[in-house]
């Protein structure tokens, strides 16, 4: 990894991407195989555009729907446990210090209606046996999958608190044009009574008041996408002050016709703008990248400075969901390897 794009003296830092989103083209095949799948195809060059986005999606529902054959696969915990091991694993590869992890229960477990407890365990174990494997940090942030609805959040959600020592936040991800925040506020009021923090998809596919609401109804420290926050000045100033977090997913906003190309993103105006913006890769198995190609290609596409690289590198670890203590360690780590 060139140091001209990545500062090998600060940790990599990944803090958006979803386990149901990066499951590996072989993975999807022996578990099709282990499970009676019928899948498209038979190899993995047959899958891949089945899986992967070969041509910007219409929108982002288009753009999940990509994950469909991800969790096709996830016949018993069992399997859940192996990608969520292999998540980790992955990330060692592409040489992350810290990542969070963020998985939906409900989604993962829909196609063999999966008992969620022992979904949200299955990751639970799977995580962990990554880390004893790797020495990679994770924590893991669980996901309220608005699709479904309002009832189904709340089934969700319980699942995931059977395991509340294991996940450090709460976010809310899906169909945000047609489910807003305000139907999810009490969900998130258990979560933070949990002393869970909070993340939420928001200014993705809705406009700058899903961002407001997220903040001010779900008490959200940290945005994921939030790309169109930058319409309301009156918002950025607020994100400024607040020292919100903006988690920046560069190629899969182009895949879902977030916008229209990578050099009219507004992460280069968020950096200029001082906000604690950060490069991340949200769902790498379909979008077909990782967290240094992100850093080296994509980065670049945007028009960002080797120097808003590194800010944007910075602002990962400013913004990660890890105590003062951790995130000293963390970085205490990087300097001494």
């Amino acid at each position: 990894m060139p140091s001209s794009t990545i500062d090998p003296q600060l940790p990599l830092i990944d803090l958006h991407r979803h386990i149901d989103g990066s499951v590996r083209l072989t993975t999807i095949l022996e578990l099709g195989k282990k499970h009676g799948v019928k899948l498209p195809g038979a190899t993995e060059e047959e899958l891949r555009p089945h899986v992967q986005v070969i041509d910007r999606q219409p929108g982002v529902m288009a753009f999940i729907a990509k994950m469909l054959w991800m969790t096709a696969v996830l016949g018993d915990p069992a399997a859940c446990q192996r990608i969520a091991r292999e998540n980790v694993e992955d990330a060692k590869r592409e040489g992350i210090d810290y990542i969070e992890l963020r998985f939906s229960p409900w989604f993962m477990s829909e196609p063999h209606r999966l008992d969620l407890d022992r979904v949200v365990e299955a990751v639970v174990a799977g995580v962990n046996e990554g880390v004893r494997e790797t020495g990679v940090r994770v924590k893991l942030i669980g996901i309220l999958s608005r699709t479904y609805g309002v009832e189904i959040a709340h089934r969700e959600l319980e699942a995931l608190l059977t395991q509340r020592d294991h996940i450090v936040a709460l976010d809310l991800a899906g169909d945000e044009a047609n489910f807003p925040p305000k139907l999810f506020v009490e969900h998130f009021k258990r979560a933070r009574d949990a002393g869970w923090r909070v993340t939420v998809h928001a200014g993705e596919s809705a406009g700058p008041e899903s961002v407001w609401d997220a903040l001010r109804l779900l008490g959200a420290e940290r945005i994921g996408h939030g790309v169109r926050a930058m319409e309301d000045p009156e918002l950025v100033d607020y994100l400024l002050e607040k020292r919100i977090g903006i988690e920046a997913n560069l190629t899969s906003n182009v895949q879902t016709s977030t916008v229209s190309d990578l050099a009219v993103h507004p992460l280069r105006e968020m950096l200029s703008r001082g906000l604690l913006a950060s490069i991340n890769t949200d769902d790498p198995g379909v979008s077909a990248i990782d967290l240094p190609y992100e850093f080296e290609v994509a980065a670049l596409a945007a028009g960002l400075s080797r120097q808003q690289i590194w800010q944007a590198q910075t602002n990962a670890l400013k913004t990660a969901f890890l105590s003062e203590d951790e995130r000293t360690e963390i970085s205490g780590r990087k300097r001494g390897s």
